[in-house]
């Protein structure tokens, strides 16, 4: 609990903080609108990963359901919380208390995403996390409310970490973000690397937002693993990967593990640099013919492939809002216990089970990033690898703490 200075400085900064306009989506009605408020980074090292387009994501998911629900015109709200928990949970609070939000979204870095849970928590509102990554949402922190709609680093870890392990990378080095995700991410991939037989010989923590990496790269260097983890994300992965090629990491034999690279990170560092990177994610543009026109929908509105986690954001709206709808009132009780009774269906999601704890079992998918001779078209990035089913990518309800065995 923040006390009432931390507070005042939280809400301080909410005045200054750039607001995307609200996008309402009117319908012949004069009810209150039902509010969605989406916590975002719109400014750091995540902005690529969710930040503005995560909005537009939601209002897309708004404007399919279309537009209204139960007489009420659909808000979407977005803020930046710079990857802050004070700042996060500032924000959330406030939106609830005085702006009248029915449900919070997003939450971009696990830092201030964790803070917004616990906000949604004690002011019992649904909480669809679209962003952030580590197992503690759905294992000792989880809560009734809260649902982790696009990956964990659980799944990361397996895909990735596990099958190069077996492709030979027997020998680990992790770069790891110093926060809460870095850790839960370095964490459940040693412990893929170690079931498929594979050491750990060492790891560093970078902390958020760092531009130099080159003391953490020479220290992966000298300790002979042949696989460096990048448990990290953002401008920090891009920043990594740029520097391994200036030391010529890869050129030595070393692999590197992109445990959370998205779309636009390949986009900005160019298929020339990241061609080879393996990563696991749970959607890709270029997949369906059905992924393939919501994309262009898109990018009418943001000229970038949509990642994952923009993606995650539709479809936790769009189901939030078919919940609502089925439970006929706003109750964050009921209108919970009807996200987990009904299958998540969507453009790129076919009857996926969410579990009690809010895990949303995804499919997973192993790609390769193309060589610049393979890459025919634009933001044509990745051939596929694996697909792991949702039912084995993700990990039992209990695994990490929940204690929450239904609805």
């Amino acid at each position: 609990m923040m006390n009432s200075l931390t507070r005042r400085a939280a809400l301080g900064a909410l005045a200054t903080i750039p607001l995307a306009r609200p996008g309402i989506l009117r319908a012949q009605s004069t009810s209150k609108p039902l509010r969605i408020g989406l916590l975002s980074d719109m400014n750091g090292p995540y902005r690529a990963n969710g930040g503005p387009g995560a909005k537009i994501a939601a209002e897309l998911a708004a404007e399919d359901f279309g537009g209204a629900v139960l007489g009420r015109p659909i808000e979407i709200l977005q803020a930046d919380d710079q990857n802050k928990p004070d700042v996060a949970s500032g924000i959330a609070r406030q939106w609830i208390d005085d702006n009248g939000v029915d449900a919070l979204a997003d939450g971009s870095a696990t830092s201030s995403g964790l803070g917004v849970q616990q906000i949604a928590h004690d002011k019992k509102r649904i909480y669809l996390i679209c962003d952030p990554a580590a197992t503690d949402f759905i294992g000792k922190l989880c809560t009734p409310w809260s649902f982790q709609f696009v990956y964990d680093t659980y799944a990361l870890a397996k895909g990735t970490g596990g099958m190069l392990t077996k492709a030979g990378g027997d020998t680990w080095f992790f770069i790891t973000a110093d926060y809460q995700f870095g850790y839960s991410l370095q964490e459940n991939t040693e412990t893929f690397v170690r079931q498929a037989g594979g050491k750990v010989l060492g790891a560093v923590r970078a902390p958020l937002a760092t531009a130099d990496f080159s003391t953490y790269l020479l220290q992966a260097k000298a300790s002979g693993a042949k696989v460096i983890g990048f448990a990290n994300a953002g401008t920090d992965l891009q920043n990594c990967i740029k520097q391994a090629a200036e030391f010529q990491l890869t050129q030595g034999g070393v692999r590197l593990a992109t445990l959370l690279m998205a779309v636009t990170d390949v986009n900005s560092l160019g298929v020339q640099t990241a061609q080879g990177l393996v990563l696991s994610d749970s959607f890709y543009w270029d997949a369906t013919e059905k992924t393939r026109a919501w994309t262009k929908r898109f990018n009418a509105k943001l000229d970038l492939p949509p990642t994952m986690q923009q993606a995650g954001c539709y479809a936790g709206v769009l189901h939030y809002l078919k919940a609502v709808k089925a439970a006929g009132s706003t109750e964050t009780a009921p209108v919970a216990a009807k996200m987990h009774a009904t299958l998540v269906n969507d453009f790129y999601n076919t009857d996926v089970q969410i579990d009690p704890n809010g895990c949303v079992r995804h499919k997973m998918y192993i790609w390769q990033v193309k060589t610049p001779a393979e890459s025919k078209y634009k933001w044509d990035f990745y051939k596929p690898v694996a697909t792991l089913d949702g039912k084995d990518a993700f990990p039992p309800p209990d695994m990490f703490g929940c204690t929450l065995k239904g609805a």
